[in-house]
């Protein structure tokens, strides 16, 4: 039996609070894609440029990336249950107030906040759901895995719908399934126990001198990079209306939680999970090369695949970040994570730049190479990869000596 199947035999099993922090991570991952069908109305709506409109990505991501230090101070004080609701209430005051907006200055503003509440809340999520959940760590990833490729493929399905009565209507959605994902962690989910040890600000960046972490750190920046080209900068290509967008991305949301909790355990487990990242990478790279040369059709087949390379990279750098050093799990996600948001903060501002100062294609070239980057990455480092995380703790047995789950 493999992770997938032992891991699949005891995901619906679990508690009424790892059920509760998992529908409540859904919403605020839809909260990452949410904006993609509607990123054309929004700019002709504030009379913004495609660059401008951007920065709602940019904000929201720069805001998460340094946050990540502040998560595991914050949980480690108060617990992870006050961090959750502290994160939903963040998300559900900026969130509304960003369906109040009159200028883009005002939305960039108001989606760093949103961002702000994202990171207490994801990052506390996944290490609630890890040490709540029945059935063991390859339960826990795969349902945190499945709550993220569900909210991405529905954020642009809500998106497309309340964006096509109004822009604003999206955010204000968002703010209402928080406030009811606040309720239900109120309800379900118990104070859980404080670690011996509280963490610092600084720890997450000392846990990045682990040089496995590191590694997958580096790796993953490039990876994001190419990651959110292809979600903030695509829509304005592709320039669909938001039903036509929003259906694009669903599909591609699909095919990313498809492959993040079925296809990737699979491959991982017969292939060794860094063979299967690095070759996940180069496809990534060929594809997002086509989607910038090909006609409109082709752009949005390669939209949608993009999905299942995203979907299995996800996983695997996932499950790195928390197994290959020996580090605390929420401190080696927060260092993991401060570097990586850092690409998803850079790609929405660059891309459309770059277009600018060149042409359409070549924002997807620069994508193809930062994807490439990540794959050598993970070559080069293949050693502290594959020796550090099989020092750590005992796993099943594979060429490249990382399995699928550390257990």
């Amino acid at each position: 039996m493999d992770a997938f199947d032992a891991g699949a035999g005891s995901i619906l099993r679990q508690p009424k609070a790892v059920w509760a922090t998992a529908g409540a991570s859904v919403v605020a991952f839809m909260g990452i894609g949410l904006v993609d069908p509607i990123l054309p109305s929004i700019a002709q709506g504030l009379r913004a440029t495609p660059s401008q409109v951007s920065l709602l990505f940019t904000s929201y991501f720069l805001i998460t990336a340094v946050a990540m230090l502040l998560t595991g101070f914050v949980s480690s004080r108060i617990g992870g249950r006050k961090t959750l609701l502290l994160g939903l209430a963040l998300v559900v005051v900026f969130a509304g107030l960003s369906g109040t907006s009159d200028t883009v200055g005002q939305l960039v503003g108001f989606r760093a906040g949103w961002g702000l509440g994202n990171a207490l809340f994801v990052s506390t999520a996944l290490a609630v759901i890890v040490g709540a959940a029945a059935g063991g760590s390859a339960a826990a990833i795969l349902l945190y895995e499945s709550a993220l490729g569900l909210g991405m493929a529905c954020g642009p399905l809500l998106g497309a719908v309340l964006g096509n009565i109004s822009w604003r209507y999206p955010f204000f959605g968002t703010a209402t399934l928080m406030a009811i994902g606040f309720l239900c962690i109120t309800a379900f989910l118990k104070e859980q126990p404080k670690p011996a040890r509280k963490t610092s600000l600084l720890d997450p960046v000392k846990a990045l001198g682990h040089g496995g972490l590191a590694s997958a750190a580096v790796s993953a920046f490039f990876y994001n990079y190419t990651f959110f080209t292809v979600l903030a900068f695509t829509p304005f290509v592709l320039n669909m209306t938001p039903h036509k967008s929003g259906a694009v991305f669903f599909a591609w949301g699909v095919l990313l939680a498809v492959f993040s909790v079925i296809v990737a355990p699979r491959v991982q487990e017969r292939f060794g999970s860094l063979k299967v990242l690095g070759g996940s990478l180069v496809l990534l790279a060929a594809d997002v090369l086509v989607l910038g040369y090909g006609d409109h059709t082709t752009a949005v087949v390669c939209t949608i695949l993009s999905g299942a390379f995203i979907g299995v990279n996800n996983t695997v750098y996932t499950e790195l970040a928390l197994g290959v050093s020996d580090a605390p799990r929420p401190v080696a996600s927060a260092g993991y994570n401060f570097v990586r948001w850092f690409a998803a903060a850079a790609a929405p501002y660059f891309a459309p730049k770059i277009e600018e100062w060149t042409d359409i294609h070549v924002p997807f070239v620069v994508a193809a190479v930062t994807a490439v980057l990540g794959a050598l990455v993970v070559a080069v480092r293949r050693k502290a990869l594959t020796k550090e995380a099989a020092e750590l703790e005992p796993r099943h047995a594979t060429e490249d000596g990382v399995t699928v789950f550390a257990n």
